[in-house]
């Protein structure tokens, strides 16, 4: 997992025009466009982290996969942060459903379902989701108290129980609750090794 932030060009032009005004004792002052420019240009935090296969079984039957998913922490100035998972090497033509988790493995603790997402032929594919990531939570009463639970890690499971067939067999992987009709397979990718996202 690593953290990176993103400079806009505008941010850089604004450095230079300072830079420039200072070379001459004659320079005009910015313009009050100039420093709106510098403001929005802020840079945005954001995280990027790698799923792998949640088994040595599937990776051996998807040895080209990748997933790849960044999250850009934006809800401080946008009221939510953006959510992107890019994936290839997946088998064609198959749904998968994404989780925010406690847990990275089984037994996954807390779960939010937050989206999906559908290989094309080629195996690719791709879904943008617009929610809070970094501050996720679980509330729930344990013993008549009222607990958090951090829903830091990230899980990718096969939207049907027939999706993981092509590598478990014909109705041999077990059925699972983690999809909208409650019938998934089983957990295709993890963020196991993950120490989760930072603290706001």
């Amino acid at each position: 997992m690593r953290i990176r932030t993103r400079w806009a060009f505008g941010l850089l032009a604004a450095g230079a025009l300072t830079a420039g005004m200072t070379a001459g004792a004659s320079a005009a002052a910015p313009a009050p466009a100039d420093i709106a420019t510098a403001a929005v240009s802020a840079p945005t935090p954001s995280v990027s982290l790698t799923l792998a296969p949640s088994s040595a079984q599937l990776a051996g039957c998807m040895p080209r996969a990748k997933v790849d998913t960044e999250v850009e922490l934006t809800t401080d100035t946008e009221g939510f942060d953006e959510f992107e998972i890019r994936a290839k090497g997946l088998p064609p033509k198959t749904a998968f459903t994404v989780f925010l988790l406690q847990q990275a493995d089984s037994p996954f603790g807390a779960a939010e379902y937050i989206g999906d997402i559908t290989s094309d032929r080629h195996g690719n594919a791709r879904n943008e989701f617009k929610l809070i990531v970094q501050e996720a939570f679980s509330s729930t009463l344990v013993n008549g108290q009222r607990v958090r639970v951090d829903l830091n890690q990230v899980g990718m499971w096969f939207a049907d129980p027939a999706g993981d067939d092509f590598c478990l067999g014909a109705g041999q992987g077990p059925v699972t609750p983690f999809d909208g009709d409650n019938e998934a397979g089983v957990q295709a990718f993890n963020s196991l090794g993950f120490a989760g996202l930072p603290a706001p």
